[in-house]
């Protein structure tokens, strides 16, 4: 399966728009944003899993990366609630689910296959930095390595900025809207942008919060080689 599988080119998804699609789990629907590959995929997907659901344990090969947007997460490792950003590194493995139901942001096999960073973060009682060349604009810094950095945008309302992401990029809105050249990205609106681009962004007038990764995209022809030997 393939879904806006074309990195060399832009993508944007208003993921609220779009209808759910049963995942082979009773309980557990999907809106998928982009992916290369069956159920074993390099993916980015909308979950949500209602009230008592849960997924099978299983070993995550490729890694997983998420961010709880409704609800609480939960499997044998903690309770994760809404604002949780958690990366399970390739070979970590759970039993996920949710007794009240939740929805979330994930990312699967999009990681460096030598990674064993664990990260579990509580986004909304994290502090966050003044960016130096830009008024009303200021950065949480999550993670980074020399293949990705990964951080969350807050806004301060009518807010511009230049972000120059020569190897590619993500954002995905979490709160307020933005916009980005000729679209509006609103909440959990997801855009991708290619190597060699860069970001023109103007807050709403509500401001915005928004999630980004950047710097990753130059190794997607590696990732999707391993699903494809997965």
């Amino acid at each position: 399966m393939k879904i806006a599988a074309d990195f060399e080119k832009r993508e944007v998804v208003h993921s609220e728009t779009m209808p759910w699609i049963p995942s082979p789990m009773a309980g557990v629907d999907r809106r998928p944003l982009d992916r290369v590959g069956a159920e074993v995929a390099r993916a980015t997907t909308i979950v949500r899993y209602a009230p008592g659901s849960h997924f099978s344990p299983h070993v995550h090969t490729g890694g997983e990366e998420f961010i709880v947007l409704e609800g609480v997460f939960q499997d044998e490792h903690g309770d994760f609630p809404k604002g949780s950003y958690v990366r399970n590194p390739p070979q970590s493995s759970h039993k996920p689910g949710s007794d009240k139901g939740c929805v979330i942001f994930v990312k699967l096999w999009q990681y460096q296959p030598e990674d064993r960073t664990h990260v579990k973060l509580r986004m909304d009682a994290m502090g966050a930095v003044a960016d130096a060349h830009y008024k009303g604009l200021s950065i949480t810094p999550l993670f980074q390595d020399k293949f990705e950095d990964v951080s969350l945008l807050h806004f301060e309302p009518n807010t511009t900025a230049e972000i120059k992401v020569p190897n590619g990029a993500e954002l995905f809105v979490l709160e307020g809207g933005v916009k980005e050249g000729n679209d509006n990205l609103v909440k959990h609106s997801w855009l991708r942008t290619p190597i060699g681009s860069s970001l023109s962004l103007l807050s709403g007038n509500s401001g915005a919060k928004v999630w980004m990764k950047k710097d990753h995209l130059t190794d997607v022809e590696n990732q999707i080689q391993r699903v494809e030997n997965a």
